[in-house]
């Protein structure tokens, strides 16, 4: 697995928290983030909510394109795409908010990069995972001070997405590409374990949102 940055409070001198979500399809990192937003709220934690691709107005223009089912592209384009939305992305968001003290709330971030691009995409194939190392190292100034990847059975969570309004141009894949996503997301957990927190995902809301809450807590001393 290739090496990535740092996480932002080893390369930020503020309070400010960066925390993503990752998982395949249907995983509940909506309801996730919904629960752990409100407990930051009565925490009393100033914090901003947002996602990847997309997050800034650019960037935004460029999810759409991204996940338009109409949109034909190969996957270098889409890989430098996301890393375009990215970059914005960063700049006009994420690191404005870091330099305030504001906790950064993400849905997906360079990991989901790995794993849809890196695996689902080309099978682990060491070459593009090489590509999207120099992409983010180049480009990303640090990764997220915790991500919490959100763990279910891949059917389970594609027949929870299948539940959903019309399928977006990466949910349109088959099985076997999320399986493929899923055994990035596995890889990623093990190389970088003091970084990714894998969170089991099956069980009521709550549930997942006590287990989403205990790791922020442990990881940031809060208890």
């Amino acid at each position: 697995m290739p090496a990535l940055p740092s996480s932002s409070t080893q390369t930020a001198s503020n309070k400010g928290r960066f925390i993503s979500f990752e998982g395949t399809e249907g995983v509940g990192k909506t309801t996730a983030i919904d629960n752990l937003c409100n407990q930051l709220q009565t925490a009393g934690i100033d914090h901003i909510r947002t996602r990847e691709p997309g997050g800034s107005p650019f960037a935004e223009c460029l999810r759409t394109i991204l996940l338009d089912p109409m949109t034909n592209i190969n996957d270098d384009t889409e890989l430098l795409l996301l890393f375009a939305a990215r970059c914005d992305h960063i700049e006009q968001v994420i690191m404005p908010a870091l330099a305030r003290g504001t906790w950064v709330i993400c849905d997906r971030f360079v990991d989901s990069t790995m794993a849809y691009q890196g695996y689902g995409r080309t099978y682990g194939e060491p070459l593009v995972l090489s590509k999207i190392e120099q992409l983010t190292e180049q480009f990303i100034p640090y990764l997220p001070d915790l991500t919490l990847w959100l763990d279910l059975p891949v059917l389970e969570g594609m027949a929870r997405a299948g539940k959903r309004s019309t399928a977006d141009r990466f949910e349109q894949q088959a099985t076997e590409f999320f399986t493929r996503v899923h055994e990035g997301f596995t890889a990623l957990a093990a190389a970088h374990p003091e970084r990714i927190y894998r969170i089991e995902a099956t069980g009521s809301s709550e549930k997942v949102g006590a287990r989403v809450w205990q790791a922020v807590e442990n990881k940031f001393d809060m208890a």
